[in-house]
């Protein structure tokens, strides 16, 4: 059997790797014209709204501004690359959440406002921002400092599973939907330009 430590001991070392995969993928799906323009689109829309968070808390944290964490154990990477990388995470994971309401839903997808859309985006959002916070303090990475905005919700392995990522990820999927409704229109008129010129 494997021990845990090894999963532990090298968290952060699956966790870059993870974040590159999924940018490196995506990019290849895309070039080989495996994803659409619409999906390119998404992953990148979801990459710029998980560096809204990503960015101002570690940085403010790094610099001693204000604490959203603590690092139980210290990233091995400047914080910049841990920004870049968990905002590639986010990314993936708001792609997850588009295939869920495409695997779920009936077409046409992401047309214009439906309540089963918005739905699936914001459990998905809970379920695996839970699971993120359960995973990083399983590996004693980081935990969220508790404060009155932020109360703790639970406690698992002696760390604090707290409220304000789950805000978070409850607030960014309306956004992301929001945004991709108002994006699809014009991919659509740039799929119909393509299709003109050829």
């Amino acid at each position: 059997m494997v021990s845990s430590d090894i999963f532990t001991d090298n968290f952060y070392w699956i966790d870059i790797a993870i974040g590159i995969s999924i940018c490196l993928i995506v990019m290849i799906l895309y070039k080989i014209k495996k994803i659409e323009r619409f999906t390119w689109y998404l992953y990148w829309i979801g990459f710029s709204i998980g560096m809204c968070w990503e960015f101002p808390m570690i940085f403010c944290t790094e610099l001693g501004i204000f604490t959203f964490h603590i690092y139980h154990t210290s990233p091995p990477t400047h914080f910049m690359v841990i920004v870049i990388i968990h905002s590639s995470w986010d990314g993936g994971l708001f792609l997850v959440g588009y295939g869920l309401v495409k695997k779920i839903c009936a077409k046409p997808h992401f047309d214009k406002f439906k309540i089963k859309e918005l739905g699936i985006l914001l459990i998905w959002g809970q379920l695996q921002e839970l699971a993120v916070e359960l995973t990083s303090t399983y590996s004693n990475a980081w935990e969220y400092v508790v404060y009155w905005w932020n109360p703790a919700l639970f406690v698992f392995n002696g760390q604090n599973i707290t409220l304000w990522p789950q805000i978070i990820w409850f607030i960014a999927p309306i956004a992301f939907y929001y945004i991709a409704l108002k994006l699809k229109p014009r991919y659509l008129h740039e799929e119909n330009k393509d299709i003109n010129q050829k």
